[in-house]
């Protein structure tokens, strides 16, 4: 269940407007995240939750009714787009429905897929290294 609330000054403070149990599924996201990108910087973009390295987009999630969202879907491997696939949701989105298990390994290879292709679009190392 999206929040009607706008205005959001963090990730935290998006989290904290949905329901208890979809606030533990948000915060592995925000983890999974982390524990892929750990030096993205958390932000709010187009009112919900958002990652940017190196001052370039990474990756959004976000709470709905029925799922939460992560958006862009990077190209991978066969096996990944494969893996993917029974999430995805029209051009670029994945929606994992609120009743299954959040598929933790999936979102930890997305936001690391998304580095790659951030990497191969800006031409820098991560870290702002050139």
């Amino acid at each position: 269940m999206k929040s009607n609330k706008t205005g959001f000054t963090s990730i935290s403070e998006y989290i904290a407007t949905f329901p208890e149990e979809v606030q533990k599924r948000l915060e592995q996201i925000r983890a999974a995240i982390h524990a892929a990108a750990p030096n993205a910087r958390e932000k709010i973009s187009y009112q919900i939750a958002a990652f940017e390295l190196d001052g370039k987009d990474l990756i959004y999630f976000a709470g709905w009714k029925n799922h939460i969202s992560i958006y862009p879907i990077p190209s991978g491997t066969e096996a990944f787009n494969k893996e993917a696939a029974k999430y995805a949701d029209g051009k670029g989105t994945l929606k994992f429905p609120l009743d299954k298990p959040l598929p933790l390994d999936l979102i930890l290879k997305i936001a690391k897929l998304q580095m790659t292709e951030n990497l191969k679009r800006t031409g820098t190392k991560y870290g702002g290294r050139s």
